[in-house]
């Protein structure tokens, strides 16, 4: 329901719309990073569920099992970081981030560990940190590439 009437002689310039392209980009970000946290949580919870490692230090550990503010808050925002960076790379440039992402992941669950915020069972291997980011960024890239063609 309008109110006020735009007059055409007046000089009140009525805000710009934001162009398509911005409005696909934006919603396959927003896309992207709710995918990220979603999986993201699941497989803490299934992987948590099947003791291969737990969250010692973690906000409202009655409630939650795993580290929802990792999930919820620093995953997704990492998430649109780096489709950002990969949005500006070669194909060349998008494996070598895939990899040096997935490795600094592995290297900051070992600094986790170290400050009690992490702790892995005897049977996890940090290789599978590594397999498992490198993928889980593969994914989260291609769902990207696909939801912004969509549009």
């Amino acid at each position: 329901m309008r109110i006020v009437k735009h007059l055409k002689k007046s000089n009140w310039q009525s805000s710009p719309k934001m162009p398509s392209f911005m409005r696909a980009r934006r919603r396959a970000y927003i896309a992207s990073a709710l995918l990220a946290s979603w999986v993201g949580t699941y497989l803490d919870l299934y992987l948590t569920g099947k003791g291969l490692y737990a969250f010692p230090k973690r906000p409202f550990p009655s409630v939650f099992s795993i580290d929802i503010f990792f999930t919820m808050v620093v995953l997704p925002l990492c998430t649109v970081l780096f489709l950002w960076l990969m949005e500006r790379l070669s194909h060349l440039g998008h494996l070598g981030l895939i990899i040096a992402s997935a490795a600094l992941m592995a290297a900051f669950e070992t600094k986790a560990e170290a400050y009690g915020l992490f702790v892995h069972s005897a049977a996890w291997s940090h290789l599978y940190s590594f397999a498992g980011y490198g993928l889980f960024l593969t994914i989260i890239w291609n769902f990207y590439q696909r939801f912004h063609r969509i549009d």
